[in-house]
């Protein structure tokens, strides 16, 4: 039976509501409380978007992308940042082979369906500026010939916001082709309890072959188009673009989010209300969203980030000066 939207059936809901259900108990098996961020890491695969994971050292960011990739039976590929990494090591380059006579493409780590990047911000501008074309166009480009990626392609990428020494600041241009940017705490005391006697159980080594994959490539893909078909209103699609529109006439932002910010904000809406089982987008959805949608799209003015003030704070007071649709 048909919704009265026309856009997505009750089957389909209660298929990808099964679906969330099983990954998170998945990642439960490890992984104690982070119900949020699991929340954002299940809610951009299920947009096809790539998510840059910024936390202290300690906090479970690269175990969390690494058991979420284990839930998924597809390519999985992790690449270590560092200083001295080339463009070339990530993308592939071509070999000369003598048998043959002619050039040949080895591929780099980069083809594979789920990519953990790990330390993104230790490798310099010219490695960063590799993955332009990748994350957006979901390609590569060597040589004049152009490879395209398989689908799903998804990048998750971690980051320390603490330390600087050996560090590079990420491109502007990259940190807008991240869907999210998750911010990882520190655990409560009642979860670090929890983490604490989960060490004592099982000691230090994290045997990840307790994590089962519950979906297949071709059912991620069925997912992801269920939930480009969620309906949204008319009035919400205003709500985003105002919201945007908020952030580039804002005193206290240098510069504002672009148009790629008001896409990402549609589909991880649209993503929110699929994984609450909704055929339709709130409000509340568009809300959740915000935050990790655009906290790495705006550039605070310097006086703002003198104040110690943070775009979270910032993206809030734009959210409370546009009225929300009902």
């Amino acid at each position: 039976m048909e919704n009265s939207f026309n856009q997505i059936s009750e089957e389909q809901t209660a298929q990808l509501q099964s679906a969330v259900e099983r990954l998170k108990h998945e990642i439960r098996k490890i992984i104690v409380g982070q119900e949020a961020n699991i929340d954002l890491l299940l809610t951009a695969i299920l947009s096809n978007g790539h998510v840059l994971i910024e936390g202290v050292p300690g906090v479970a960011k690269t175990l969390t992308a690494k058991i979420l990739a284990r839930c998924i039976s597809a390519d999985f590929s992790r690449i270590q940042f560092t200083p001295d990494l080339m463009p070339s090591d990530i993308l592939g380059t071509n070999i000369f082979n003598f048998k043959t006579s002619e050039f040949e493409f080895r591929r780099g780590p980069i083809f594979s369906n789920i990519i953990l990047i790990d330390e993104i911000n230790r490798a310099p501008a010219k490695t960063q500026s590799a993955l332009f074309e990748v994350m957006e166009e979901r390609q590569i480009t060597i040589d004049g010939t152009t490879y395209p990626m398989e689908e799903p392609f998804l990048v998750f990428a971690t980051q320390n916001p603490i330390e600087h020494e050996g560090t590079y600041r990420l491109p502007e241009a990259q940190l807008d082709r991240f869907l999210y940017k998750v911010e990882v705490k520190y655990p409560t005391a009642e979860e670090e309890v929890l983490i604490l006697n989960e060490y004592q159980q099982r000691g230090s080594n994290v045997d990840l072959k307790v994590i089962e994959p519950v979906l297949t490539i071709s059912e991620l893909k069925a997912l992801q188009k269920t939930v480009r078909q969620i309906h949204i209103e008319p009035k919400l699609v205003e709500f985003i673009v105002k919201l945007i529109a908020k952030t580039r006439v804002s005193g206290d932002i240098y510069v504002g989010a672009s148009p790629r910010a008001s896409i990402a904000l549609l589909n991880a809406a649209k993503a929110f209300a699929a994984i609450r089982g909704n055929y339709f987008v709130t409000p509340d959805d568009v809300v959740m969203a915000a935050k990790p949608a655009l906290r790495h799209r705006v550039i605070l003015t310097p006086e703002k980030e003198m104040e110690g003030t943070g775009a979270n704070e910032v993206i809030d007071l734009l959210i409370k000066s546009v009225e929300i649709p009902r």
